[in-house]
């Protein structure tokens, strides 16, 4: 049974700490849409049984991106939250490039749950450069990006069929949509 009371904190929370935020895509939409998607697809892939996960889910960036801890996490929710939010964030003093090769060999070592979360991210992701993707990001990058995500995610299966297949979905969409622009160039 889902805990509406823990989720809708989780977003009022998440809402505050990335006010100001926008996704990089041409159509700027604010960083809480994102948040909302990852939610709504960790909800669905657990049957809304999982509202500890659902709420790490919302707030997956806050520590990440805002000035936000484990500890103060961990007071406004509770441990298991802190501890996933905590199990999926960057460090951030890393160059990206490092960060990007931590997420693939960090993947098939996470718990479950933190899979669970990472498999929903990198949808959303996907799903945001199909829909929106950055004005400065050429075709190749973004291949580059779906790329790196099908690693990613590949060290993070066997958690969910269902979500699996959503990601496998959208990463579908997104190299058909970008070899249709390729084909367009020649």
């Amino acid at each position: 049974m889902t805990n509406p009371v823990l989720v809708a904190k989780a977003y009022v929370f998440a809402a505050e700490r990335h006010t100001r935020q926008r996704r990089k895509g041409v159509n700027e939409e604010p960083y809480m849409n994102h948040l909302v998607e990852v939610a709504a697809l960790v909800a669905e892939a657990t049957e809304g049984k999982d509202p500890n996960l659902t709420a790490a889910a919302v707030l997956h960036d806050t520590i990440e991106d805002t000035p936000t801890s484990h500890a103060e996490l961990e007071q406004a929710f509770n441990r298991d939250v802190a501890d996933l939010v905590a199990d999926v964030t960057d460090d951030k003093s890393l160059a990206k490039a490092d960060r990007k090769a931590l997420q693939v060999s960090n993947a098939p070592k996470k718990s479950s749950r933190a899979k669970i979360i990472k498999i929903a991210d990198k949808t959303s992701n996907l799903r945001s450069l199909l829909n929106s993707p950055p004005g400065d990001w050429s075709d190749a990058r973004r291949s580059e990006y779906l790329a790196w995500a099908r690693q990613v995610v590949a060290g993070a299966r066997g958690v969910n069929a269902w979500l699996e297949d959503t990601f496998d979905a959208s990463a579908r969409e997104l190299e058909t949509a970008l070899e249709g622009t390729s084909a367009q160039a020649t």
